[in-house]
């Protein structure tokens, strides 16, 4: 088990303080997982409270044991409901808080009216976009495990190669390649930070079902295997001239990486072949334009007039009435992070140490999906790609 070093820890706490100061904030309060794996190192339920100054105070109400032991936080201690706050903090002499953050986006309503009793007379504000723009910029050591799950993505391909054949179900192609990566350390869970954003480690499909639309905010959707989970692989069976796409995430020690590759039983059409050569001159034209300064919505734009004027109006990120309106999203402990490569983000500029994963893909209805998908950061010397599989079409026998 690799735990997150002290100092990154502390680094990432002081960071959040200069955001809270910079707005006026006392302190923040952070139950939510990925947020509490990311400040703590660990995910056992408590509370942290960052104060604007002082030593951040991690309260634990289960396991306050293993949080000690998986946390390089000073100060992580046992506590049993939120009306201990307030004595807690009067121990560490910390003043009572009048205005206090607190990750409003997905923080339940009767969550949030507990804490409004215990400090009746404090302002609550919304503290998730000054975390966001903090997570946003990741550091060497958050690059190395991603570089760790961009590895991971590739044996993920690699075994895919081995696997695809006519007959097989695109369930069964997805158990193998599961298979593969939790060997290979995947933690079997994804985070996605949106309301309802349930979300597999993979998407799956071939043919005609990788253009099923389904509720998810992404491009694809499939059918899946019911209704009560209506996404992802289900038990079509790959059939000869049809294509099959891998988008799948690959995970190490928390940290994700995006990966997408098309594979190919016989033939495809001319249409889609084509697709993939567009799809990779849009991947193209974004690694150029994607440098430290570029306005996030800007490089959508560019990137989507590109896609417009090779044709795609109808298909380009899904099919008409199913389309959605990114093309790249932010990686790191969750799958939705900062930056949106997407419409309407204009207030907002690339930056060096940003990661995201940028995915140009096209869905045909009755014939199938075709397209890309890389992990990139923005180091000091340029964009750099951490996903690393050929990008070539497979082609495999019949």
């Amino acid at each position: 088990m690799r735990l997150t070093p002290a100092v990154e820890l502390e680094y990432r706490c002081k960071k959040l303080q200069d955001q809270m100061t910079a707005v006026g904030l006392d302190a923040v309060i952070i139950v939510q997982n990925a947020d509490l794996f990311y400040f703590t190192g660990t995910v056992q339920s408590g509370n942290l409270y960052v104060p604007a100054e002082g030593q951040p105070i991690f309260m634990v109400r289960k396991d306050a044991a293993r949080a000690r032991m998986e946390s390089g936080l000073k100060e992580v201690l046992p506590f049993g409901s939120m009306k201990d706050i307030p004595g807690i903090l009067l121990q560490y002499r910390y003043p009572e808080p009048k205005r206090i953050g607190m990750e409003l986006d997905v923080l339940p309503v009767n969550f949030f009216q507990r804490y409004q009793k215990v400090y009746p007379d404090a302002e609550f504000v919304d503290a998730t976009p000054l975390i966001r723009k903090v997570r946003m910029i990741k550091s060497h050591y958050e690059i190395h495990l991603m570089k760790d799950a961009a590895d991971q993505n590739d044996l993920v391909y690699r075994r895919a190669k081995e696997i695809i054949r006519v007959g097989v179900t695109d369930l069964e192609i997805a158990a193998e390649l599961e298979y593969t990566a939790r060997k290979n350390g995947h933690q079997g869970l994804v985070r996605m930070r949106g309301f309802n954003s349930e979300l597999f480690y993979a998407q799956i499909f071939s043919g005609v079902d990788s253009a099923v639309p389904a509720y998810p905010d992404t491009p694809l959707g499939g059918l899946g295997l019911n209704a009560s989970f209506g996404q992802g692989a289900g038990l079509k069976r790959i059939e000869p001239d049809e294509a099959v796409l891998i988008d799948f995430a690959g995970c190490v020690d928390g940290y994700l990486t995006d990966q997408t590759r098309v594979f190919v039983v016989g033939q495809i059409s001319d249409r889609l072949r084509r697709g993939y050569e567009d799809m990779l001159e849009i991947q193209h034209k974004m690694t150029e334009i994607a440098v430290p300064g570029a306005v996030w919505g800007a490089v959508y734009d560019q990137c989507l007039e590109l896609a417009l004027k090779m044709g795609y109006a109808d298909s380009f990120m899904g099919a008409r009435g199913s389309q959605v309106s990114f093309i790249g999203h932010g990686l790191g402990i969750e799958i939705d992070e900062y930056p949106f490569i997407a419409r309407g983000f204009n207030e907002m500029t690339l930056e060096v140490g940003m990661a995201f994963a940028f995915e140009p893909k096209l869905v045909f209805p009755g014939e199938g999906a075709i397209g890309i998908e890389n992990t990139f950061y923005l180091s000091n010397e340029g964009l750099k790609q951490l996903t690393h599989s050929s990008e070539e079409l497979v082609f495999l026998a019949v």
